[in-house]
């Protein structure tokens, strides 16, 4: 996860949005008056653009900024009493945030406005000669460039958003690697392993588009196929529309998962432990259905011929507040052959528990960031808000003879759509010929 809900999980925190992050009616209060006063704040930009409007323009705005104003804030305690991770939790989310993050931006230029308003009180003598300037029809008043600034700076997070949305959630890419590793067998030679992470699909709102991206993986034709956790949001029961979809994805040498954050039920508010007990159970089930094999803290040799290798995969273990459910000790019991590769959901356990601890294994899969679905990827430059969580947050990382990739993410969670970081398939091939 990211995320888990790694883009949106701060404003979650905030709001009190998730039915496992309460926080005090007061302190959800204070919350909406500040969103109110950001409302009054940003509507200075409009009242100062409609200066030279007449009096029954202005009348017909305020009215209209007042109702959408009310509504926005109306929203906002409304989406207390919904289920997070929905697909209604998702849109309603993204029109809260696309709307007060607008004005956040207008407030940015307002704000500057009022500076130089102090400003000028102390220079009194340059405002009269500024202001003489302006009545000559030399320059546009700074109120008025601001605040039409202050709309522009107030559009682009809307626009771009939105395009999110539109193209960037099911705009799947393929990105393949290929990984130089020494000890790997003959028989191994060329392997091809594919990728996928974060499915999340209680957020899916397109199933001809997820279905699109499930026909790419398979065209691609892996070997072995690891998926390295969140196949839902909250529960179980989100798989049901999606089963069929995924059940597709087959290997000739196996489909290898692991448990991610949001797959064991932590983020819904359930009636009883025996409930969420028995939603775990059927997540396990689902797994087991669509023919992949579950790994939880425990590893599999992969044979070929008379050669092996081993694919080991650790449940849940992340820094900070996520779940260590992990026990990698007892994942790596008796694992055999010349090659280690692991499935674990979150990258900050490579840092953590594997690199240089573990020295056997020598590839570790990841997933959870998502890249926080935000940043830009130009070449091999790459940069995310995620970096400033994960030191590892995507593509391929390597210290000594160890590696570590962390997916993008196949899915989305709280944001409806991705900006920049786009939705990925893996492709990854292993040669124990030098890459040239």
């Amino acid at each position: 996860m990211v995320l888990g809900s790694l883009f949106f999980e701060p404003i979650r925190w905030v709001l009190g949005l998730s039915k496992y992050m309460r926080i005090s009616p007061l302190f959800f209060m204070l919350i909406v008056a500040f969103l109110g006063w950001l409302d009054y704040y940003a509507y200075q930009a409009t009242k100062t653009l409609l200066i030279d409007k007449k009096s029954s323009v202005k009348t017909s705005v305020r009215y209209l900024y007042l109702i959408q104003a009310i509504a926005m804030l109306a929203l906002v305690v409304y989406l207390r009493f919904v289920q997070a991770g929905t697909v209604p939790f998702s849109f309603l989310l993204s029109i809260i945030f696309m709307a007060y993050f607008a004005k956040l931006g207008a407030v940015i230029f307002i704000f500057f406005d009022d500076i130089r308003r102090v400003l000028g009180l102390f220079f009194s003598g340059r405002k009269r000669r500024y202001e003489k300037r302006v009545a000559s029809g030399q320059k546009m008043p700074r109120s008025k460039f601001l605040a039409r600034s202050a709309v522009v700076m107030a559009t682009l997070p809307i626009v771009t958003m939105s395009f999110g949305i539109v193209r960037g959630a099911y705009d799947y890419r393929v990105r393949r690697k290929r990984v130089y590793l020494p000890n790997l067998p003959k028989q191994f030679e060329g392997i091809k392993i594919g990728q996928l992470s974060d499915i999340h699909s209680g957020s899916f709102y397109d199933k001809v588009a997820v279905e699109g991206g499930v026909e790419m993986l398979m065209a691609e034709k892996p070997d072995m196929i690891f998926f390295t956790g969140d196949l839902v949001n909250n529960e179980t029961k989100e798989m049901a529309d999606y089963f069929n979809l995924f059940s597709k994805v087959k290997a000739d040498l196996g489909v290898y998962s692991t448990l991610g954050n949001h797959d064991y039920g932590d983020y819904k508010a359930w009636s009883s432990v025996a409930e969420k007990s028995q939603n775990l159970k059927e997540m396990i089930k689902v797994h087991e259905r669509m023919g992949w094999d579950l790994l939880m803290n425990e590893n599999r040799s992969i044979k070929i011929g008379t050669d092996q290798i081993s694919v080991l995969g650790v449940e849940n273990w992340g820094t900070g507040r996520f779940a260590k459910y992990g026990q990698l000790d007892q994942t790596a019991l008796n694992a055999e052959g010349d090659v280690k590769l692991l499935l674990s959901h979150d990258p900050s356990h490579w840092d953590a528990q594997v690199r240089g601890q573990q020295p056997d294994i020598d590839i570790m899969f990841a997933g959870h960031t998502h890249g926080m679905q935000l940043g830009v990827e130009i070449g091999d430059f790459r940069w995310s808000p995620s970096k400033y969580i994960y030191k590892q947050w995507a593509d391929l990382y390597q210290e000594n003879n160890q590696y570590l990739y962390v997916n993008r993410g196949f899915g989305f969670l709280g944001f409806p759509g991705r900006i920049g970081i786009l939705p990925e398939i893996t492709i990854m091939e292993l040669t124990s010929r030098p890459l040239v």
